[in-house]
């Protein structure tokens, strides 16, 4: 095809693909792109920040009403098999209990924080819950075992199943607000643009320099080549003792546990 260079934007299945693509001595380099931040070896994702910020206002609109109306609200926020994109929009949205697919819930530990709250005078309590959370009977389970109670669910999805539980252990109304692929578009916030300018920047020098088979990421402040078999079929989870969950357990949020 007489390709000089296939510059290819994605996330973990798209980089695995374009290892094997360079494996066969084709000339890759590789931006990495997705709302998750889950790509090995980049410390940022370009599209995280931009799709936090849409998720954060979600949180912040339903202040209002769960202020007012002295509700419980649990706001599903998108990632599958990593936490990133809850945990940040949930602490930057203020939500009081925030619920990632690396740490098992425990219901009785959800319930317990809103009572807690009851108890204070606190009417109102909002959820941040990852789409691919699972309680801690769901975590024993084999793979297939799991998928298997997942397809016999009678709910749309996890975050009405919560809905259900909590609903009935504390007699309180519960909401369900499923923001969904509002947060994969949009406007790109500034930091993205300025993200993927550098990225895009250091891809053309890659190719100028001919050093293919990489991708661009961000380490510490810093923009460096980082070998594509290095990342293929890895994924960049959220450390259960990261600092993030440390700042957040340090003002009050329950992570389920």
């Amino acid at each position: 095809m007489k390709l000089d260079c296939l510059v290819i934007l994605g996330g973990n299945g798209t980089h695995k693909t374009a290892n094997l693509l360079s494996e066969e001595g084709l000339n890759v380099v590789t931006l990495p792109k997705t709302i998750d931040n889950d790509v090995w070896g980049t410390d940022m994702t370009f599209g995280f920040y931009s799709a936090m910020n849409i998720a954060a206002n979600v949180l912040d609109c339903i202040h209002t009403t769960a202020t007012s109306h002295g509700r419980v609200f649990i706001v599903e926020i998108m990632g599958h098999k990593v936490g990133w994109l809850t945990l940040y929009a949930g602490i930057a949205g203020g939500a009081d209990v925030i619920l990632l697919p690396e740490i098992p819930y425990d219901i009785d530990s959800v319930v317990k924080t809103i009572r807690q709250r009851n108890e204070s005078g606190k009417r109102f309590s909002i959820l941040a819950v990852a789409e691919g959370v699972m309680s801690k009977e769901e975590a024993k389970l084999s793979k297939k075992e799991f998928k298997a109670v997942r397809a016999n669910m009678a709910y749309p999805s996890i975050s009405y199943r919560l809905a259900k539980e909590i609903g009935d252990k504390t007699g309180q109304e519960i909401r369900v607000t499923v923001p969904g692929h509002f947060q994969r578009g949009g406007s790109p916030c500034p930091y993205d643009r300025v993200l993927s300018t550098r990225f895009g920047a250091a891809a053309a020098k890659l190719i100028v320099q001919k050093q293919y088979g990489n991708m661009v990421a961000l380490q510490n402040g810093q923009i460096v080549p980082v070998p594509l078999s290095e990342v293929a079929g890895k994924l960049k989870t959220v450390p259960k003792d990261c600092d993030v969950i440390q700042t957040g357990r340090d003002i009050g949020i329950c992570f389920g546990d």
